[in-house]
C-alpha cells in the first residue's frame, strides 16, 4: 500500500516521502497515529504543489541572503572600546558585540551565531569577519575596532 509520510518515522521514511508499505502496518499504526496518509492521486498532486512552493521559498531565501551579503561586504561597523599600549584592547570584541553594533549602526539584525568569529578581536584596526547568511552564502564584514 502506497503512503505519503506526514512526519518522520524512524526506520521507515522522512516527511514528504512516498513509500510502499504493508497494509497492516499502514492501517493499524501509521494512519491512526497521523504519521502518514494514503497516496491517492489528489494527495500526490498536493505533495507536488507543496514541494514546488518549498523550493521556490528556499530559492527566494538564497537570493535575499546574497543581496544582504553584498550589502555587508560594502560596509564597515565601528566598535569603540578602551585600548592600552600597542593597540591591545582591554577585553575583547565578541560576535555578540558585533551583532549589536550592526543592528544599532546599520539597522541590520543578524544572529550572533551566524557571525563566525574564530577568536575574539583583541587589537585595534579593521578585521574581516565571515558571516554565514545561508547554507550556500557567506559574506565578509569589516569590523573596525576604534579607541574611545
Amino acid at each position: 500500500m502506497k503512503v505519503i509520510f506526514l512526519k518522520d518515522v524512524k526506520g521507515q521514511g522522512k516527511k514528504g516521502e512516498v513509500k510502499e508499505l504493508s497494509e497492516g502496518y499502514v492501517r493499524n499504526f501509521l494512519l491512526p497515529q497521523g504519521l502518514a496518509k494514503l497516496a491517492s492521486d489528489g494527495n500526490l498532486k498536493t505533495l507536488e504543489v507543496q514541494n514546488a512552493s518549498e523550493a521556490k521559498r528556499k530559492a527566494q531565501e538564497k537570493l535575499d541572503a546574497q543581496e544582504l551579503g553584498k550589502k555587508l561586504e560594502e560596509m564597515t561597523v565601528v566598535i569603540k572600546t578602551k585600548a592600552g599600549e600597542g593597540g591591545r584592547l582591554f577585553g575583547a570584541i565578541t560576535s555578540k558585540q558585533i551583532a549589536e553594533a550592526l543592528a544599532e549602526q546599520k539597522g541590520i539584525k543578524i544572529d550572533k551565531r551566524k557571525i563566525e568569529l574564530e577568536d575574539p578581536i583583541r587589537t585595534l584596526g579593521v578585521t574581516q569577519v565571515p558571516v554565514k547568511l545561508h547554507v550556500d552564502v557567506k559574506a565578509k564584514l569589516n569590523v573596525q575596532a576604534a579607541e574611545e
